[in-house]
């Protein structure tokens, strides 16, 4: 099923299907065992039938018996099952084995200055139901946090099959920075200095007795395009740039998601184009990020991705990136625009430098809730061993 729900955001709490509280993921039991579950997700991602354990084992460098053991463990705990039998060359048939999307949900939610929006995925990454409700970010902690809760608490009861709770692994938030996001404390968010402090994992893990886990909206969504592909080659460096009602980025450099020494990195939207320019909210003037809304206020898209571009070509002069992808609502509502303003300026700025070929722009895949499926993968991706991007 792939269903959109909409709500309003009120007060609630608790998640069905789970019973632990805290704030760390859960995770596998061990390294081998998040490889094997990987390749199992590949397949299912890619349409496959199984794979079989002999696959599983050339596919990860382990041997045949410790993929038996592994996946034995698996089994039991309800991840893995087996798909039938494929026909070998030799022998008897070979049993193949498949993930088991429905034995575990992680929930994705965006708190966007003005608009809540929550998606439940199973263990693929794959969007099953989905809620939207408006939101005021400055309305308070306790406001909010309620709100929150209650969008998760019906999520998770609207996308469980008849007659049972959905097993929830936890809760990733993704909300505009700066944050802290190991302790999941909010800084001050630009233009909401009383969210500073605030410790948002602990409360909403509270409410929904669920593990959390909190990032920046940017980072939410790079690490769900890194781990979806869309900058192609695994090793690649490439910046997220979301437009919306603020400006950030997300920094994947090398195929490892970015955050700096102090969580940091990505506040893209307050590095400073005029000295002179109009006030920001961060309390400096000329922000690309007061810039480029400016611009968007008196409808001028084109100078919006002008300025957006001057950026992305500050950016991409800095870390020599290979690839500069778009979002937010401002951009997708006006991709052609944006891509073509954007691109612009970087390949004036390759033909100024010499060089071969300018950084390509594209619209990210996703779309408006890219931010939320990113969040839920804050929660997957370990259990598949990608805590390396997180």
């Amino acid at each position: 099923m792939n269903r959109t729900y909409t709500g309003s955001a009120g007060a609630g709490s608790g998640v069905g299907g789970t019973a632990a509280g805290g704030a760390d993921p859960p995770a596998p039991r061990s390294r081998n065992a998040a490889l094997v579950l990987d390749l199992l997700r590949t397949a299912s991602t890619a349409g496959e039938r199984g794979i079989s354990r002999l696959e599983l084992a050339e596919g990860t460098g382990l041997t045949p018996q410790a993929v038996s053991k592994i996946t034995a463990r698996l089994r039991t705990d309800g991840l893995v099952a087996e798909a039938g039998h494929r026909a070998s060359t030799g022998g008897k048939p070979r049993t193949v084995l498949r993930l088991v999307p429905g034995a575990g949900y992680a929930v994705g939610l965006h708190l966007d200055r003005d608009e809540l929006r929550a998606v439940l995925c199973d263990l693929t990454g794959a969007v099953v139901a989905e809620r939207r409700a408006p939101l005021d970010l400055g309305a308070g902690a306790e406001a909010v946090v309620a709100g929150a809760a209650r969008e998760v608490t019906a999520l998770t009861a609207e996308g469980a099959p008849v007659g049972n709770a959905v097993p929830v692994l936890g809760v990733g938030v993704a909300l505009p920075g700066p944050l802290d996001h190991l302790r999941g404390v909010l800084h001050r968010v630009t233009g909401f200095p009383e969210w500073d402090g605030f410790p948002l994992r602990g409360a909403l893990a509270g409410r929904l007795g669920t593990p959390v886990v909190v990032d920046k909206d940017t980072n939410a969504a790079a690490l769900g395009l890194a781990l979806g592909g869309a900058a192609g080659d695994a090793g690649a460096s490439f910046a997220y740039l979301h437009l919306g009602t603020g400006l950030g980025a997300g920094l994947v450099l090398g195929g490892a998601l970015y955050r700096g020494a102090r969580t940091g990195a990505g506040e893209f939207g307050h590095q400073v184009l005029r000295l002179d320019g109009p006030p920001c909210g961060c309390g400096d003037r000329g922000c690309v990020e007061a810039l480029c809304l400016a611009a968007v206020g008196r409808g001028e898209m084109a100078e919006a991705a002008r300025v957006l571009g001057v950026g992305a070509a500050n950016l991409a002069g800095l870390l020599d990136i290979d690839l500069v992808l778009l979002g937010g609502r401002t951009v997708t509502a006006h991709p052609d625009a944006f891509v073509r303003g954007v691109g612009a300026v970087l390949a004036a700025r390759a033909r100024r430098e010499g060089a071969p070929e300018a950084v390509p722009v594209r619209i990210a895949p996703g779309g408006a809730r890219g931010v939320a499926e990113g969040a839920a993968q804050l929660l997957l991706a370990p259990l598949f061993g990608r805590a390396e991007l997180r």
